[in-house]
């Protein structure tokens, strides 16, 4: 699980753009939009595009997406759950 957060906040940092942003700088637990990392909701359109594109998910239920993309904890347990 660990190895996969790694993963996915190397991939945010490339997918998003985000400069000056290292793997490190990202707390597991702390919010991807708002105070925490700051995304809007066009990056959450890009990590949707991500999910699909990198480990084959589809988000069914548009209304789970906060959940979903509250952390990279949440995102890794996601993508751990739904994976074939």
């Amino acid at each position: 699980m660990e190895e996969l957060k790694e993963k996915l906040k190397a991939q945010l940092i490339e997918q998003l753009n985000l400069e000056d942003v290292e793997p490190s700088d990202i707390e597991s637990s702390e919010p991807l939009f708002g105070d925490g990392l700051g995304l809007d909701s066009i990056d959450a359109l890009e990590i949707i595009v991500l999910l699909e594109k990198e480990y084959s998910i589809k988000i069914e239920d548009p209304k789970k997406g906060k959940e979903i993309f509250a952390s990279i904890d949440t995102l890794a347990e996601f993508i751990t759950k739904n994976q074939n």
